[in-house]
């Protein structure tokens, strides 16, 4: 049995360096709401975030870079509204770095 479980935690995700733990924490305060949880009750829900980075493009057919999701963020898309000002450089950052991990 224990030979089974040390197996499994070998298994397991690796830890989230201090930038993806902090762009983790922006994420679950500033997007999580509508891109998972959708509590604030949206008619139209937002696309999962988990693997964006994995796909070729964005669900708009912009190709998946950080360049066009720091864009998305900033500036807003369609019904998702910008975050300008709300970011800086570091947590902007931090936030893309989260998201290339696949959302772990």
């Amino acid at each position: 049995m224990a030979l089974a479980i040390s197996l499994a935690a070998c298994r397991a995700a690796p830890q989230l360096t201090a930038q993806e733990a902090e762009g983790k924490h922006l994420y679950q305060v500033r997007c999580a709401h509508c891109h998972e949880d959708n509590d604030l009750a949206l008619k139209k829900t937002p696309r999962d975030l988990h693997g964006v980075f994995d796909r070729k493009t964005l669900p708009s057919g912009i190709a998946a870079t950080d360049p066009a999701v720091r864009q998305n963020v900033l500036v807003g898309r369609g019904l998702m509204p910008g975050f300008a000002g709300r970011f800086t450089e570091e947590q902007m950052a931090a936030l893309l770095a989260y998201l290339h991990t696949g959302l772990r």
